[in-house]
C-alpha cells in the first residue's frame, strides 16, 4: 500500500503544480479515492514542504512560468472535444482545463460517442455556432482510412485548432497543423529495454489497434525489436477480443498469451493498456501462471496499473502535460503577440518508465 501511496501523492503533487492550486474533492474525484484519503495526502507533503494547504485546497510552491497573459476581449470560450469512455485522456482534459482556465479562457467540453467515424464533425460545427474562439481535439480514429478522411477537414476548421495526443501523417494536409503528443516511439523503447536489462530475450507485445496510439505502439515494436540483437523471438498479438479497428469482424486466429508464456518461452510482455493489461494478467493467472514469476509485464498507460493485486511497472504517458502544453500553444495562437509564432508545431513529450512488482531479473 505504501508504493500505491506514494503514485497517488505524485499525481497529487503534479496536478496541485499543472493547476497552481486544486480543491481537495476535485482531487479526490478525479483519483476516485476517498476526500479523507486525498487530504491525509496533502497533510504529507505539505509536512515535507512540497506544497502549500489552504481551507480545502491543495496549493503550489512552484511558481508558474508558464502561465499565458489572460485573453483580450473576455476571454471567450475554447471547444475540447475528446472520444466518449477514453479514462487515458481524462487527466489530458484536467491539464488543458487548468491552464484554458488560468487564462480567462471558458472551457465547454464535448464528449464524442462511439459513431462509424465522423462523430466530431457535426459537434464541431455546433461548437463553432456557439461562437468558440479554438478548439482542441482528440480523435478517436479507429483505422487509418478514418484518420486519414478526417486530415483534410480538421486543416480547415475556422479557428485556431491543436491536435492533441494524435501525430498526423508526414506529409498529410494535416502536417502543418499544430498536435502535441507523446513520443510513444520512446515509451516502447523504455518497456523493451527495460525487459532486456532483466535478461528477457523472448518478448511479446500485445496490443489495441483501434487507435492512433495503438498504431504507434506496434510500429515502434517492429521498429524496435528489429534493431536489439537480444532479442531471440518476438510476437504481437491483439490485447483484447474486442481490441481490433472493425468490433464486427472477429479476430483472426492467434495464439493466447498464456500459450505463449507456457509452450514457446516467452517470459517479457508488454501490454497495452492498463485495463487489457489487468485483465491478461488474470488470465495467465487463470491458466497457473504467475506475474513475474513465469513472465515479467510491462503495462502502456499507467492510468489504473498500479492498482492490480501485483502493481504493474508501467509506461506512463505525460497525459496532464499533454493537455496544458496544447492549451498553452492555443492560447498563444488567440492572444497573438509577439510570443505567437505563426509556424505550425508538432511538439512530442517523452514519458516515463515506473518500476513496480510486475517486473524482474530471470
Amino acid at each position: 500500500m505504501r508504493e500505491l501511496g506514494g503514485d497517488r501523492r505524485r499525481r497529487i503533487l503534479a496536478a496541485v503544480e499543472a493547476r497552481g492550486e486544486a480543491r481537495v474533492t476535485d482531487l479526490a474525484a478525479e483519483l476516485e479515492v476517498s476526500v479523507v484519503t486525498v487530504r491525509r495526502d496533502v497533510e504529507d507533503l505539505a509536512r515535507e514542504g512540497r506544497l502549500r494547504r489552504g481551507h480545502g485546497v491543495a496549493k503550489s510552491l512552484v511558481p508558474r512560468a508558464t502561465t499565458q497573459p489572460a485573453v483580450e476581449a473576455g476571454g471567450g470560450a475554447v471547444a475540447l472535444v475528446v472520444p466518449e469512455r477514453h479514462a487515458y485522456l481524462n487527466e489530458a482534459v484536467h491539464g488543458a482545463r487548468s491552464a484554458l482556465e488560468e487564462a480567462g479562457m471558458r472551457v465547454i467540453l464535448h464528449i464524442a460517442p462511439r459513431a462509424e467515424g465522423g462523430a466530431e464533425h457535426s459537434i464541431v460545427e455546433r461548437a463553432l455556432a456557439d461562437d468558440v474562439r479554438g478548439l482542441l481535439i482528440a480523435p478517436r480514429w479507429r483505422t487509418v482510412e478514418s484518420e486519414e478522411a478526417d486530415y483534410r477537414w480538421i486543416a480547415g476548421v475556422r479557428v485556431p485548432t491543436v491536435v492533441m495526443e494524435r501525430r498526423p501523417r508526414p506529409g498529410s494536409v494535416l502536417h502543418a497543423t499544430d498536435s502535441v503528443c507523446t513520443d510513444h516511439w520512446y515509451g516502447v523503447h523504455l518497456a523493451v529495454d527495460h525487459l532486456i536489462s532483466l535478461g528477457h530475450k523472448r518478448i511479446v507485445l500485445a496490443a489495441r489497434d483501434d487507435s492512433p496510439t495503438a498504431r504507434a505502439l506496434r510500429a515502434a515494436f517492429a521498429e524496435i525489436v528489429a534493431s536489439r540483437p537480444e532479442i531471440e523471438e518476438h510476437a504481437v498479438l491483439l490485447s483484447a477480443p474486442d481490441a481490433g479497428p472493425d468490433q464486427d469482424v472477429p479476430a483472426e486466429e492467434q495464439p493466447e498469451l498464456a500459450e505463449l508464456v507456457r509452450e514457446r518461452g516467452f517470459t517479457g510482455a508488454v501490454l497495452h493498456g492498463d485495463v487489457d493489461a489487468l485483465m491478461l494478467v488474470e488470465r495467465l493467472a487463470e491458466a497457473g501462471l504467475q506475474v513475474p514469476r513465469d513472465c515479467s509485464v510491462v503495462a502502456y498507460d499507467d492510468v489504473v496499473a498500479a492498482l492490480g493485486s501485483t502493481p504493474l511497472t508501467a509506461i506512463a504517458p505525460p497525459k496532464a502535460e499533454v493537455g496544458r502544453v496544447a492549451a498553452e500553444l492555443l492560447i498563444r495562437r488567440l492572444t497573438g503577440g509577439a510570443q505567437a509564432s505563426r509556424r505550425p508545431q508538432r511538439i512530442q513529450l517523452m514519458p516515463e518508465l515506473k518500476v513496480r512488482g510486475s517486473t524482474k531479473l530471470i
